[in-house]
């Protein structure tokens, strides 16, 4: 369970982060009105970065998100903006990359979001076995203390019932001696008063 919870923080550190890279890039796009034309360079570098280091990073979250015409957009955008321009600026079709931004961080809310209702399902179940489990052991040792306690009044009892049939055997070696001795005390007084 601690490494399931583990790759849940870390999937969810990593979506976190990737969500506000793409809120700042989305958000810096949405300043200069969705478009290319009056943005520097550096803002278009970063946005495209921001891109490229999403799309490589959750490529599986990615899969079946973007036809193939945005991807083409997305690749065409990256390696536009890693080229050098002659005059800083960078003119594509910046609506169709805004979507994209938006259409990825709406994707990994969705997804961060899934993700965060399976882990709470899992550590809901989790501690639901665990204190069913705890019960059960909870319940065992009273068994094992109930046995236990058991046990020593049986031993003490067994204890207690050896010694009775040591004294009783005892007793009874007494009570055969006394009557050996009264059988024969017996038997010389019959003999004396016999004619």
């Amino acid at each position: 369970r601690m490494k399931e919870l583990a790759e849940f923080n870390e999937e969810e550190k990593d979506l976190l982060g990737s969500i506000s890279s793409l809120k700042s890039a989305l958000e810096v796009l949405s300043k200069h009105q969705g478009s290319f034309v009056q943005m520097p360079k550096a803002h278009i570098n970063n946005i495209a970065k921001t891109l490229d280091t999403c799309v490589k990073k959750h490529s599986a979250l990615m899969q079946g998100v973007f036809t193939r015409k945005e991807r083409k957009a997305m690749t065409a955008f990256i390696e536009s903006a890693a080229a050098p321009s002659s005059d800083g600026s960078y003119s594509p079709a910046s609506g169709q990359i805004f979507g994209i931004l938006k259409q990825m961080m709406e994707t990994f809310e969705q997804n961060l979001s899934d993700s965060q209702k399976n882990e709470l399902n899992k550590q809901q179940s989790y501690d639901g076995v665990k204190k069913t489990k705890t019960e059960e052991i909870e319940a065992g040792q009273r068994q094992i203390d109930k046995k236990t306690q058991e046990l020593a009044v049986t031993d003490e009892k067994n204890a207690q019932a050896k010694q009775d049939l040591k004294d009783t055997k005892a007793s009874l070696s007494e009570d055969e001696q006394f009557l050996l001795m009264l059988k024969e005390l017996c038997g010389k007084v019959d003999a004396e008063y016999e004619p």
